[in-house]
């Protein structure tokens, strides 16, 4: 008798669960995949239509307010002077990756903090690309057109099409649709000899954008193209470097929303499996790829560049959005929240190539071979890292994005989290803000609070995550039953001004062990991985007193390995400047206890020592550390020896430095 009452109570309130979204209905207002593509579970909202709160709007302001918001000051790619992404012609220097990867990032930021001064300097550049398209469509500058070998070097477009895209759905300007149609004609009568589509996949997602919004059935030709003329992601990983897998791997995924054959979906799983298992065995959702991944480094102190942490986080973004599977809004959430903001200072002015789950110190020297690249990786300079300094503003606005999607039944879901407002036409075509109130993930309660002036019926899904065991709802105060047997939960009923829904996820703190690491373990408490609190003290090393060049230096020991007999979490009001992810800050803390481990040292290199088998023996006294959230911690252990004092501990060796 309980769920019939309970229904009329809640104004026929149904909640069901689902392992992936309905696909395949009808919503009337947002786009989706036409015929004959998979149909999307998820359709992305127009820029704009979800405004980030909180800890995520701080992100987004350091941003504009940082180096990334005033490169056209710091780079030297984006000097307007004689820049060939500027020319009539298409002549002059600096034609390749920069400018788009950074305004690919630079436009959204405007566009989601609806910032008039960052719209207003990406429309100039956009205007000049979109004037300066020639009568055969090409589309940039000319240098590329005729690249090596008369091949055309269309990489840097593929990049440049996500700006115009994202300029699309915030303006309409008809323009962007025109510039893409007679681009994707030139790329379609090129000669299959003459084409190549360096990730491909880029290239890909653009033609599915423009088909879906033109249905031009000669697109889906194109697509066949680039399937056969880009890298083979489709029989395992096509390239070990650690970009271009963040960004190929979904490729075939991608090739599948038109083939629908399920190998291959199944291949994008497989490479990113077989990546994850032979260099992924650390926290933070990456690899060991400081520049390629390599056998035999596969230490938690091997590091990824932030490219890869950028393009990792909208391929997950678009795979959770074309497949519905949970897992990749996980993946996603591990790298934005545990890797992204530890690659930056904490106020967004200074940004480092490489950023590793053990490291613990940075300066400028040179850390190859242990290290791949020769050459300054490691200290924060907003002057340098040439692709990462560009690339990793569209990190926090896509991220923004992709909070909420529209879906089945003219409803809307959430598959990541973060505190924000979404403005959306759902049912009928009735105008609803939900706005999103939450300090997840430092916190476990998400509030949905409701806002309309008139009532809809819609579905609201809901993502579980796969690491709380006992997740509640509770609308208007009243429990609403829910079974934990599936990945989402999806709540059907009349929504109206005032509803307030609230979950709950429970946290719990779990050990997570890496065996291929030497038995080393990670401390995980819901989608945060901790990292231990190390003094950090930063170190002017060049730069400008405006924008400087810093070290950052330990103050305090990090040698430990953790006795895992006990955790005491801590929890403390956000800070009041806004920013979480700072050591000083954090507003959530695990106490544990731990044992130094004397023989694990820094090498020559100032690089930690290579972790050895766990538990390791060591006679040094407990002691009370404190660990942090792993993207907080720019100095950081992460990935953890455990240590024993009595049998069965491994005696480590001294460290000889290199």
């Amino acid at each position: 008798m309980l769920l019939p009452v309970l229904a009329i109570a809640l104004n026929l309130t149904t909640v069901s669960t689902v392992d992936i979204p309905a696909a395949g209905g009808e919503n009337s207002f947002y786009v989706g995949n036409r015929a004959p593509l998979t149909p999307s579970p998820f359709r992305k909202l127009p820029v704009g239509a979800i405004k980030p709160d909180g800890w995520l709007r701080k992100q987004l302001e350091l941003e504009a307010a940082g180096f990334i918001g005033h490169l056209t000051e710091i780079s030297p790619f984006l000097d307007k002077h004689n820049n060939a992404w500027l020319s009539k012609d298409g002549q002059g220097q600096h034609g390749w990756e920069e400018v788009p990867y950074w305004l690919k990032g630079f436009g959204d930021l405007g566009y989601v903090l609806r910032d008039e001064r960052v719209i207003k300097e990406a429309r100039f550049w956009i205007d000049h690309v979109l004037d300066a398209q020639e009568k055969d469509g090409w589309l940039g500058p000319f240098a590329n057109k005729t690249g090596d070998n008369a091949h055309p070097d269309m990489w840097p477009n593929e990049i440049m099409l996500y700006a115009l895209q994202s300029y699309y759905e915030y303006s309409n300007d008809p323009r962007v649709i025109e510039a893409m149609t007679r681009y994707f004609k030139f790329q379609l009568a090129l000669p299959d000899s003459s084409a190549h589509f360096f990730r491909g996949g880029d290239n890909m997602a653009s033609v599915y954008w423009l088909y879906n919004r033109t249905g031009d059935k000669w697109l889906l030709d194109l697509v066949e193209k680039i399937q056969r003329r880009t890298e083979n992601w489709t029989d395992g990983i096509s390239s070990w470097h650690g970009v271009n897998f963040a960004e190929g791997f979904r490729e075939p995924a991608e090739y599948g929303e038109l083939n629908r054959n399920p190998k291959y979906v199944k291949a994008t799983d497989s490479d990113y499996f077989e990546m994850r298992s032979r260099f992924g065995q650390v926290p933070g959702g990456l690899y060991a790829a400081d520049e390629d991944a390599r056998p035999g480094y596969t230490d938690p102190r091997q590091a990824t560049e932030t490219c890869s942490m950028v393009e990792m986080m909208l391929s997950n973004e678009m795979l959770l959005a074309n497949t519905g599977d949970a897992n990749w809004a996980e993946r996603c959430e591990d790298v934005t929240f545990n890797s992204l903001p530890a690659s930056m200072t904490p106020d967004l002015k200074g940004l480092h190539y490489l950023t590793a789950p053990n490291l613990i110190f940075m300066d400028n020297g040179i850390k190859a071979p242990e290290l791949e690249d020769a050459g300054p990786m490691l200290n924060y300079n907003p002057y340098d890292y040439r692709c990462c300094q560009h690339n990793v503003s569209n990190g926090w606005p896509y991220f923004s994005e992709n909070l909420w999607f529209a879906t089945d039944g003219n409803g809307l879901g959430a598959a990541l989290y973060a505190p924000c407002q979404v403005e959306a036409k759902v049912g009928s075509g009735e105008n609803f803000t939900i706005t999103e109130d939450t300090n997840y993930p430092f916190d476990e309660s998400i509030r949905f609070k409701f806002s309309s002036d008139g009532k809809a019926s819609f579905p609201l899904t809901l993502r579980l995550p796969s690491w709380c065991q006992n997740p509640t709802l509770t609308l208007n105060g009243t429990a609403l039953p829910i079974a934990r047997k599936g990945a989402y939960a999806v709540v059907n009923r009349e929504w109206m001004d005032g509803d307030v829904l609230e979950m709950n996820l429970p946290m719990d703190v779990q050990v997570v062990k890496w065996p291929a690491n030497h038995d080393a373990v990670s401390i995980q408490r819901g989608p945060l991985s901790y990292s231990l609190k190390i003094g950090e003290r930063y170190v002017r090393d060049g730069g400008t007193n405006l924008w400087p060049a810093l070290e950052v230096r330990p103050t305090t020991d990090w040698n430990y390995g953790l006795a895992l007999d006990h955790f005491e979490v801590i929890k403390k009001d956000m800070p009041a400047n806004g920013q979480p992810f700072d050591v000083d800050t954090s507003p959530i803390e695990i106490k544990t206890d731990a044992r130094k481990i004397a023989e694990w040292t820094a090498d020559k290199l100032g690089l930690v020592g290579l972790l050895e088998p766990s538990p390791a023996l060591t006679d040094m006294p407990l002691e009370t550390v404190t660990l942090i959230p792993m993207g907080a911690a720019r100095l950081r252990i992460s990935s953890f020896p455990t240590v024993t004092t009595g049998p069965g501990g491994h005696v480590w060796s001294t460290v000889t430095p290199k």
